[in-house]
């Protein structure tokens, strides 16, 4: 059956106006760990522009969990703030869906004040120091953790949660078995490996109740040797799809300490984020090894796809295609190929009104191009695309 992208679309217990979803950017807006208006009219703007639902980015279940100080994580103090933005979003006719995750290694001491944990000890880039391996009352406290954030997101009127299961975050850390190099039951085989990402989402979906959607953001591969691979990376698909915990995967890759632009394609604004380095130590790193970590990627259309076609013919469960779509032909060739929603990021940054201008036609491509300059932002007021005039909240 041809699928339209502007019709209504099923996904789990909720419905969508159409099949485009935000995907989560983290938005840098949220002093204290609060949501301030500038994100609430963040995510009214892509509302307002049509999308079916927009997804607040990367909250942390834990305050150990967060890679920035000014980074919401989930706690009573930050319930108002949020049922405000559901409330914006909702008024615009869009669902609304919020990112949750840990950190793990990748979460900065200087957020946190405390050594960052992980399955096996690494090296912790953001506070240039080792963390520590996970032991028995980690697990049981992040369960509770997830749980809790849960039950505070259903509170603040999120239609649906999005378990952050890739890039290099904590789950997707015990994913890979680069970083997971544990040898009791949390490592090993993939099956081992995938053993607490699932029993956290078998948590978060009992918790969210059957109104609210789960989804999971699943790296298909990290794309470097000696990380996840697709094969493993269809099998974590496949043992989710038998968990029945989620109501779609949004098919991702890369490990953000490792290739960064792996995940997002383009060009690679080194030159920018070492100008805005607030530390001297983490400025020099970036001029000695930034070439080597934030290696560059062409980009490409839809550059998940060929991996997430691979995924397509192994589950039945719905998908999310991600990854650089940015044409209406390409949306509607992901709907021809088998996947049931397209998640757009930086394309709706410069143009929040996207998905309205292709439903009129006045529009079959976005303007976007691959700079990655938006990320830089988001250390600087928040991320934005730098093509357009900056805005407050109450601008039209």
């Amino acid at each position: 059956m041809e699928l339209n992208p502007f019709e209504s679309a099923r996904l789990g217990p909720i419905a969508l106006r159409n099949r485009f979803i935000k995907s989560a950017t983290f938005e840098g807006m949220a002093p204290e760990g609060l949501v301030s208006d500038r994100l609430v009219e963040f995510h009214r703007r892509v509302a307002a522009g049509g999308a079916g639902m927009t997804t607040v980015a990367y909250c942390s279940v834990s305050p150990d969990g967060r890679t920035y100080r000014d980074q919401i994580w989930m706690r009573p103090e930050a319930r108002d703030g949020l049922r405000g933005l559901t409330d914006a979003v909702h008024h615009q006719g869009a669902a609304a869906a919020i990112q949750l995750g840990h950190a793990g290694f990748f979460a900065s001491p200087r957020a946190t004040g405390a050594k960052p944990m992980s399955p096996s000890r690494t090296f912790a880039p953001n506070g240039l120091t080792f963390s520590r391996p996970m032991e028995a009352d980690d697990f049981d406290r992040l369960l509770d953790d997830y749980a809790a954030a849960t039950r505070l997101a259903v509170e603040a009127g999120f239609d649906a949660v999005e378990v952050h299961l890739g890039h290099g975050y904590l789950l997707s850390q015990f994913l890979s078995p680069w970083s997971n190099r544990r040898t009791d039951e949390w490592g090993g085989d993939i099956e081992r490996r995938a053993r607490f990402p699932r029993r956290v989402l078998d948590v978060v979906r009992r918790v969210a109740g059957a109104g609210r959607a789960v989804t999971a953001k699943l790296n298909m591969l990290d794309g470097f040797r000696g990380g996840l691979t697709l094969d493993d990376g269809i099998e974590v698909a496949r043992l989710l799809e038998a968990d029945g915990t989620v109501d779609a995967l949004e098919l991702t890759g890369g490990f953000t300490s490792r290739n960064p632009m792996f995940l997002m394609r383009g060009e690679t604004p080194l030159g920018d984020l070492i100008a805005r380095e607030r530390s001297a130590l983490r400025r020099l790193g970036l001029r000695v090894a930034g070439r080597r970590i934030m290696r560059a990627y062409p980009f490409e259309e839809a550059f998940f796809l060929p991996q997430a076609r691979a995924v397509r013919a192994a589950v039945s469960i719905p998908l999310i295609l991600l990854g650089g779509i940015t044409k209406m032909e390409t949306v509607a060739g992901a709907l021809e190929d088998g996947f049931e929603f397209v998640a757009m990021a930086r394309a709706l940054l410069r143009e929040p009104d996207l998905v309205h201008r292709f439903r009129a036609r006045t529009a079959n491509a976005a303007t976007c191009v691959p700079c990655n300059r938006c990320v830089v932002e988001m250390e600087s007021g928040g991320t934005r695309c730098v093509f357009n005039e900056p805005w407050e909240p109450g601008d039209a």
